[in-house]
């Protein structure tokens, strides 16, 4: 199906249809283990192992089916679906060969990503993280031969900066230096990095992929080899179970209808915000004035649904505001059919210390919210209410 639409591909892609019972959907394996060593001569084989299903750790049908369904909206060879996110970004980096070199790191990154980088990884592979702003790597100057792989979000959490995933990609291959990139913000329906330059990309399936707030899930697609990150799952035991892959399966067949809403609400959003007098500063790249526009418009097939803001009144007044709204409800993920607000320094970023998130621009007033596909005329008055309280 690769050369079929977005949403075709959402729908139609990995999909396990047996014509014995006559199946539409893919089926729940839930098995722990299978008949092994299995001698049936039409038996399926797991697409890792290259044999019969043996253990559910290792492979399973319904997990395979969602691999296949990622791996045609992100347009990889090959790809590997995990227990969370955070699963999928520690065994890819644990897994590579990086040789004794540094890895250069945004430090606009996720709280979690950015304490592995600065506190475990290290300490667990012998080879040290170095971390700039995505403003340096966009400047490209520091990337050189003496890093073994570069690691970016390419719309960062919670600040919006986007990176230039293009230049840093072409600079990347020239040194012969692994590119990955955490496109979560992104979601495939706006990004594809491996078309782009990078070589390994990674998704927390927990937010748009799924898309409904109900399960957790994490995805590292590429166009290599995957044999080694294949291993270090089962090492590691992050494998999603069956019943996980088949809601995160059942979510992806709208991920291209919802990412259009969430790319047009969250530009109204951002928009009326712009405008509104107790809001001091919008994060958002589909604004003509944001300093990451001309960024996101060479990147980005669409600008997506998180942004972020500053209002009047310091942390008081950012708690106030999203304690003071109806519909959009203060909770810390992102990325489902309805909206959701959040205070960084309380959340996400409640353990980076303030040195680091003063270099990331997270601020105290700092608001990240995560536009739904509810009707935008309804989150705006909700919003605008909820200024409306601020001193």
């Amino acid at each position: 199906m690769s050369n079929k639409g977005f949403n075709t591909r959402a729908v139609g892609s990995g999909e396990i249809k047996d014509e014995n019972y006559g199946n539409v959907v893919t089926p729940i394996f839930e098995n722990a283990t299978f008949i092994y060593p299995n001698k049936n001569p039409s038996r399926k084989e797991d697409k890792n192992t290259k044999d019969s299903y043996i253990y559910s750790r290792w492979g399973n049908p319904t997990v395979t089916a969602l691999e296949e369904k990622y791996a045609s909206v992100e347009g990889a060879n090959n790809s590997l679906a995990f227990s969370s996110g955070m699963a999928a970004i520690t065994s890819l980096m644990l897994s590579l060969d990086l040789k004794g070199k540094k890895v250069l790191s945004v430090i606009d990154l996720y709280g979690q990503t950015l304490s592995f980088f600065k506190n475990k990884f290290a300490r667990m592979t012998g080879n040290e993280v170095d971390l700039v702003s995505t403003d340096t790597l966009n400047a490209l100057d520091i990337i050189t031969k003496d890093y073994g792989a570069v690691y970016l979000e390419s719309i960062t959490n919670p600040s919006i900066k986007v990176a230039d995933l293009i230049n840093i990609g072409k600079i990347c291959k020239e040194q012969g230096i692994t590119l990955i990139v955490d496109a979560t913000f992104a979601s495939p329906f706006n990004q594809n990095p491996l078309e782009i330059g990078a070589d390994y990309v990674v998704h927390s399936g927990t937010k748009y992929l799924n898309g409904h707030s109900d399960t957790m899930s994490g995805f590292i697609g590429s166009n290599k080899d995957m044999a080694s990150q294949f291993d270090m799952r089962k090492n590691l035991g992050g494998t999603i179970d069956s019943f996980q892959a088949y809601l995160v399966q059942r979510g992806m067949k709208t991920l291209g209808l919802r990412m259009e809403r969430h790319n047009k609400n969250a530009r109204d959003i951002a928009e009326f915000l712009h405008e509104h007098s107790k809001v001091l500063e919008v994060f958002y790249p589909g604004l003509e004035d944001s300093p990451y526009h001309h960024i996101a418009k060479r990147n980005l097939g669409g600008y997506g649904g998180m942004l972020s803001f500053r209002v009047k009144g310091g942390l008081d007044g950012a708690r106030k505001l999203i304690f003071s709204l109806k519909h959009i409800s203060p909770a810390p993920s992102l990325g489902g059919v309805e909206s959701l607000v959040t205070l960084p320094v309380d959340t996400s970023h409640s353990s980076v210390n303030s040195q680091d998130r003063k270099i990331m621009g997270v601020t105290d007033d700092m608001v990240r919210l995560s536009v739904g596909i509810e009707d935008v005329e309804d989150l705006i008055e909700d919003i605008s209410s909820s200024l409306s309280h601020l001193d």
